[in-house]
């Protein structure tokens, strides 16, 4: 295995873990969580519980996505959806240092986007990398 190959991997399972562990919290119904959704959407507190569920198990998905399956158009979600996370945070009144210490939800997985490439071609947003896919015996 090369270095790019490790850091791949380590990579991976880096925002699988990330997901996970806030997909996990999501479905669980972080209490402040749903607090952020009510005041960012006026939903009733049922209705923010239950789109955090949902959200939860998006990002559950993504988790098994990345580890398994890096399609370039999920690691672009992940980027995005950790930036949108990790401002939120500062904006619902968390202090700055949430913000920092929460940086890796969104530049780990734009670090794997990176070092997958950026696709060419539109296709290619839904495919795994070719070497990835020679990895896993697909190509």
């Amino acid at each position: 295995m090369k270095y790019k190959t490790y850091i791949d991997w380590l990579l991976r399972i880096a925002v699988a873990a990330l997901f996970v562990s806030h997909g996990i919290m999501a479905v669980q119904g972080e209490a402040d969580w749903v607090g952020w959704i009510v005041s960012l959407f006026g939903l009733a507190e049922p209705a923010a519980t239950t789109l955090l569920h949902l959200i939860g198990f998006l990002d559950l998905v993504v988790s098994v996505l990345v580890l398994l399956w890096p399609i370039h158009i999920v690691l672009l979600w992940a980027t995005f959806w950790g930036v949108l996370v990790t401002l939120l945070q500062p904006l619902m009144g968390e202090p700055l240092g949430e913000f920092l210490e929460h940086w890796a939800v969104w530049s780990a997985p734009l670090a794997l986007f990176l070092i997958h490439g950026i696709p060419k071609h539109w296709w290619q947003w839904l495919e795994v990398n070719n070497k990835s896919k020679r990895r896993l015996g697909r190509a």
